[in-house]
């Protein structure tokens, strides 16, 4: 869960830091999984999808925790996998608008890159030449030479790429042939474009779906294709003639899943309708209802180890993955017990996946109270948690009620605790060299903040307003010598105010006029415009109002104690505070204001118009 923590103007662009709150392993994929990748060789199963996590997990039966490794660089959805080099390196696509090269075998991001400007939404791969093309909602596709991208580093990786312009839509589907001498993308436009790849010259449009095409699958040598669409149907295009030779109705609702054999004679699909079927494109009449999942499926994976596949890996909107054995296909097909009419339910070839990788629940729903700092969450299970972003982020200190610390700037000082240049302060050289104590050495340099840490598992995110990622990385990674250079590079002057320079930044005054509440019966008073540090909690704003404005002198005369025991200044503060939130309420345009909200939140989050803040305020009834 990532919580925005400030944004300033950094030139033209505005930069926000977020960061996330979670366990330090993340074993279960956490949300609909969008992409497969098996390495028959490694019995290696690579997932990705929601939660922005590539997951590599074990395929032998018999393993009890199939989870090896997570792969963590992404910020928003992976859309997209492809295994290339034999099974050694990953290409990823995301909603956060990059393409990420990883070392499938270490599982770490050799590069990032930065090409797209929207969301990447899909990736295809030539084998034999080693080259992938991506792309998304920029309606841009660009190609990339996988052995180039290898040889990149996370501070050099500036490609210089052909790119194939033309699409007048989204692209949410990409395929290339094995050779590399054809690609086709899919997209809104209802239409596949087909281009050379070699040459960049597009080739044709292919014209007959009536909605967006979501899966695309091309035969060795790029001479037919096979589409899934949403508007239910599978076609099959010879590139040759330019047309559309088969359509095949199988589903009842959008077909966004495609698999196809090495032959190229039968297609596996699924969709939303959740069923996954096995049908003969030579004749289209004889098809197997190979199961039914929970959800509707986004990806499917075919086990190649052996000729017919042995088993399909399916992942859905849901969090688990599921093989489903194909095993008695051959016999089933052979025996005549097919679907010869569309208008008979087909009995499923399998009720149960031969081998599950279960997933975790994910927060579906999340609602921000009124003071900023604490969210109630609700996940797929019907879960219901309450967090506190700075308590469940390592902030522990009872400090947290004084309105006098600025705890934004001491979360940020903490996230980026172990970046070498907020540790020392320039300014303090003499401060900072090492003394003896008793004869031991103690370090005077002040590490994060003096108050709390954050688990260094914790992600740190640098990123555009608008959402484009610049920069993630572990807090506890801060220090490397990679991460520390990006940064340099990423880190915007009012973060470095703060963590470097340690400028907390000043309290602001903020204007405000205090009025009876119509519904209190009091009259209006002159509008006096008062002033106060717009981190001022509304509790003293009612402690104003209960000792100055109303007169209950009598009754806190009654409550006090004699003369010869009168209470300290402090246990009186006390009791002023405790009697005016029992006494008074404080509101913002009808809303009852909760008494430990600062001025600044009332008046951005609450106020949200021109001219000076007014709050109203009126006697609880008793």
């Amino acid at each position: 869960m990532a919580t925005h923590h400030r944004q300033n103007a950094a030139g033209r662009r505005k930069v926000q830091v977020s960061y996330v709150i979670r366990d330090e392993v993340e074993k279960y994929n956490r949300n609909g999984v969008n992409a497969l990748q098996l390495d028959p060789a490694l019995n290696r199963l690579f997932t990705a999808g929601r939660d922005s996590i590539i997951r590599i997990w074990s395929v032998y039966q018999h393993k009890q925790d199939p989870y090896i490794a997570s792969m963590e660089h992404h910020t928003d959805w992976v859309n997209d996998i492809v295994l290339c080099c034999n099974g050694k390196t990953l290409i990823s696509a995301s909603s956060d608008t990059t393409v990420k090269v990883w070392n499938a075998h270490k599982g770490f991001c050799m590069s990032t890159l930065r090409t797209h400007k929207d969301y990447v939404k899909a990736l295809a791969y030539a084998k034999d030449k080693e080259l992938v093309a991506s792309a998304g909602l920029d309606r841009q596709i660009f190609l990339w030479d996988v052995n180039t991208l290898t040889a990149l580093t996370a501070s050099n990786n500036t490609v210089t790429t052909s790119s194939l312009s033309g699409n007048k839509d989204s692209i949410y589907s990409l395929a290339m042939n094995q050779m590399g001498t054809v690609i086709v993308s899919g997209s809104t436009e209802k239409v596949l474009r087909v281009w050379d790849p070699r040459t960049c010259a597009k080739l044709m449009k292919l014209k007959g779906h009536t909605d967006n095409v979501k899966s695309l699958l091309l035969n060795r040598d790029g001479t037919q294709c096979l589409s899934g669409s949403s508007d239910g149907t599978i076609r099959l295009w010879s590139l040759g003639q330019q047309r559309c030779i088969a359509t095949y109705r199988v589903h009842d609702e959008g077909v966004w899943a495609l698999q196809v054999n090495e032959a190229f004679t039968h297609v596996y699909s699924g969709g939303r309708d959740k069923k996954i079927y096995c049908t003969d494109l030579r004749n289209p009449d004889i098809r197997v209802l190979i199961c039914e999942e929970k959800a509707p499926v986004l990806k499917m994976e075919l086990d190649r180890s052996a000729d017919p596949p042995p088993a399909i890996w399916v992942s859905t909107t849901k969090s688990s993955v599921n093989k489903w054995s194909l095993k008695g296909m051959h016999n089933f097909r052979s025996s005549g017990e097919y679907d010869n009419d569309c208008s008979t339910p087909l009995t499923p070839l399998c009720t149960q996946p031969e081998q599950v990788i279960k997933g975790g629940a994910s927060i579906i729903q999340c609602h921000i109270l009124n003071d900023k700092r604490h969210i109630l969450t609700k996940d797929t299970n019907n879960n219901v948690a309450f967090w506190d972003v700075l308590k469940d982020a390592g902030f522990s200190s009872s400090d947290g009620s004084d309105p006098k610390l600025n705890l934004g700037g001491l979360l940020l000082q903490a996230l980026l605790e172990f970046w070498p240049r907020t540790r020392i302060n320039p300014m303090d050289e003499e401060e900072n060299e090492v003394n003896h104590v008793n004869g031991e050495q103690e370090n005077r340099v002040q590490k994060g903040n003096g108050y709390f840490q954050v688990p260094p598992h914790t992600p740190v995110i640098f990123g555009e307003a608008g959402g484009r990622t610049l920069f993630r990385l572990l807090c506890r990674d801060s220090g490397g010598e990679t991460e520390s250079m990006l940064l340099n590079e990423t880190v915007p002057q009012w973060v470095i105010d703060i963590t470097v320079d340690k400028n907390m930044p000043k309290f602001n005054k903020i204007p405000f006029y205090l009025q009876p509440h119509s519904s209190s019966g009091a009259k209006t008073l002159k509008k006096d415009r008062l002033s106060a540090s717009d981190m001022l909690q509304v509790r003293k704003v009612m402690e104003h109002v209960y000792e100055k404005i109303i007169n209950l002198d009598n009754e806190s005369q009654t409550t006090s104690s004699t003369a010869n025991d009168k209470p300290g200044e402090q246990e009186k503060e006390e009791d002023m505070a405790m009697l005016a939130e029992e006494k008074i309420e404080l509101m913002c345009q009808d809303q009852v204001l909760d008494p430990n909200m600062d001025l600044r939140t009332v008046k951005h989050f609450i106020w949200k118009s021109g001219g000076d803040l007014t709050l109203h305020y009126r006697q609880k009834s008793t």
